[in-house]
């Protein structure tokens, strides 16, 4: 495990400063905001720290290990990443089956981000899902230290490139295919798919329980590519070029089997849609052995800067 990641793992271990109030840290992104995926992520920790010890989306896992089966969520207003986040949890609802809690989370008084987690106990049922696209082995293809620094020239100005790097540095997350950034005026097909694991592996002791805590940080990556189909169609590079402005509008996740957050997950994306100034976003998240893991729709604004 190196330092950046131990620094995420940091960064989702929330203070509980009341029953249901909780109080996160940020820290410096790459663009003057907090990053959506940390807001979702540490919500969603808020969330599963209010949950009694019995709801569990699969009976693969161990009965009270409390793991959500969907989240929506809407950003608000960008997070300011030099002050505190204070998220405020909602016990909206606890039945036989099902757990619901709101979460909202609140910078300088007013409301940044929204989100409602549901709770399953553990149960069986009917099974099928969507075969598993092909794909690369990850270990063929060239690792973000590899690749950035390749089109550091294409970037808005110097030092994104690095900036990007330390921004990932807790992820490895590799691209199937050149990224937007890396094919500026080229009009792609609008599908992406990039491998993803941690930096190392994770430790049970990480104060979260396991099955949360491996959910939460996928939920912490799906916020970084799943737009990049939007951007392929139109041959643009994205915010780092500087040919597009934008930011997450909405986000929904759907958790259907378990997975391990520190072994590779594929993520497949596309983009059927995009108008208005906003663009969709859907993704698939398959475990290497072909299980369908999570689901992802999010929309995005995403504009032309005008001169």
């Amino acid at each position: 495990m190196n330092d950046a990641l131990r620094s995420l793992l940091d960064l989702l271990a929330l203070e509980r400063i009341e029953q249901d109030i909780f109080r996160g840290e940020s820290r410096a992104s790459v663009v003057p905001r907090v990053f959506g995926g940390q807001v979702a992520a540490q919500a969603l920790v808020a969330a599963g720290r209010t949950v009694p010890a019995d709801r569990s989306p699969s009976s693969q896992l161990r009965r009270g290990d409390p793991v959500p089966h969907s989240l929506h969520a809407y950003f608000l207003r960008p997070g300011d990443p030099g002050a505190p986040i204070v998220y405020t949890v909602d016990r909206i609802r606890d039945g036989r089956s099902f757990t619901t809690r709101r979460v909202v989370a609140v910078q300088h008084g007013q409301p940044i981000f929204h989100l409602s987690a549901s709770f399953q106990a553990a149960e069986d049922g009917l099974e099928h899902q969507e075969p598993m696209p092909p794909a690369p082995d990850p270990l063929e293809l060239p690792t973000a230290a590899e690749m950035l620094p390749r089109h550091a020239e294409r970037f808005l100005a110097p030092g994104v490139a690095e900036r990007l790097l330390e921004s990932r540095a807790a992820i490895d997350l590799r691209y199937v295919d050149e990224p937007p950034y890396a094919t500026v005026g080229e009009a792609r097909d609008p599908r992406s798919q990039v491998w993803f694991r941690t930096q190392g592996k994770l430790d049970d002791d990480c104060g979260i329980p396991r099955p949360l805590l491996d959910i939460c940080l996928v939920t912490y990556v799906s916020d970084m590519t799943l737009l990049d189909s939007v951007l392929l169609a139109h041959g643009r590079g994205g915010w780092a070029v500087g040919d597009v402005v934008g930011a997450s509008l909405d986000h929904a996740m759907w958790f259907h089997r378990p997975l391990r957050a520190d072994e590779w997950l594929l993520y497949d994306q596309e983009s059927p849609t995009a108008q208005g100034g906003r663009g969709l976003g859907k993704g698939r998240i398959f475990t290497a052995d072909g299980q369908l893991a999570v689901s992802v729709i999010q929309e995005g604004v995403i504009r032309v800067p005008r001169d």
